[in-house]
């Protein structure tokens, strides 16, 4: 725990900077506006008022759903999956729109993501190390704790290939805010 001690100051620097520049690609710039699409208001309306009727709890749905490797081969199953649409969604209970806890919940796995990537930036250089070290390996760590899981999503999601460049180019401005934090803050 003694890396605690001495990191503390880049692990909170390195998780502020992350939070604004998330704050700036998320609410002032423009390019993620078009991750998510809205309906028609026609539309939208039924489809909530349909979701409301049958009263499905929240959660991950997929539809149609083989259920298992067994009904991929499913003549129903295929007929469905070819016919399409196919849906993947997360359904949540409606409440009034609160963007606090969530930025909470966000500042919380920044710092996780700091902290971890402090931790492995310490083990592998230790204290004293030269700013670029630290730089290069602190940008790399946070860019892979923040980026690597998003092309799943596409690939098995069906989630849009833009969106998740977009969130990998936040990915790599994610980890030079973090590599800048522990090279600037690293202990000698």
């Amino acid at each position: 725990m003694a890396f605690i001690v001495s990191l503390w100051l880049p692990i909170i620097v390195a998780t502020v900077g992350v939070f604004l520049v998330s704050v700036i690609t998320h609410m002032l710039l423009p390019y993620h506006r078009s991750d998510v699409r809205k309906l028609p208001p026609d539309k939208e309306d039924v489809l909530l008022e349909t979701l409301r009727k049958i009263n499905v709890g929240p959660g991950d749905y997929a539809a149609p759903h083989a259920g298992g490797p067994s009904g991929m081969r499913d003549p129903a199953f295929i007929a469905k999956a070819t016919k399409g649409p196919l849906a993947f969604m997360t359904l949540a209970p409606g409440s009034a729109p609160s963007m606090g806890p969530y930025l909470a919940l966000w500042f919380v796995y920044c710092l996780v993501v700091s902290g971890v990537a402090a931790y492995l930036v310490w083990r592998v250089l230790g204290p004293g190390d030269r700013f670029s070290a630290v730089f290069k390996l602190g940008c790399t760590v946070a860019f892979l704790s923040f980026g690597m899981a998003l092309p799943q999503m596409s690939i098995w999601y069906r989630r849009s290939w833009t969106t998740t460049v977009k969130s990998l180019f936040d990915s790599v401005l994610y980890g030079l805010a973090t590599g800048g934090a522990f090279a600037y803050l690293w202990p000698k």
